[in-house]
């Protein structure tokens, strides 16, 4: 299975190395293929630097440490060729989790709670611990 990152999952599993979401994170490591994209590795980077400059270290061997796919961010996105989303600023997201060919994308934004799309699977951090711990 290829799973797309969001950015809000990799900056939790670096920041809660036992919580959930690095649980979950580590497991997909482990029996998936790990997508990370241009725009997360940059969203990341502009968290750290904002809400955690003195960690900024940690993010960078984080990716050194992991075993991801990188897939570029296209520039630009034609917004009527996806799904309507809550905030048109995920866009990128959603659109390179499409473009990439992942199976699904693993993210904490609500603002994809409610997007209608059949071959992504949209799962929260929670919903996939629920589903391994079964």
């Amino acid at each position: 299975m290829r799973v797309f990152i969001d950015a809000n999952i990799v900056v939790s599993a670096i920041l809660f190395p036992r919580g959930k979401t690095a649980h979950v994170f580590s497991h997909l490591l482990e029996r998936h293929t790990i997508i990370i994209s241009s725009y997360t590795k940059k969203e990341c980077i502009k968290v750290f630097q904002k809400k955690f400059p003195e960690k900024i270290s940690q993010l960078e061997v984080f990716f050194d440490g992991i075993h991801y796919e990188f897939f570029k961010t296209p520039d630009k996105i034609d917004i009527k060729k996806f799904p309507k989303m809550r905030d048109v600023k995920d866009l990128p997201v959603l659109a390179t989790a499409i473009l990439s060919d992942a199976d699904v994308l693993l993210t904490g934004d609500k603002d994809f709670d409610d997007v209608k799309i059949e071959r992504l699977l949209i799962f929260t951090p929670t919903k996939y611990y629920e589903f391994i711990k079964r």
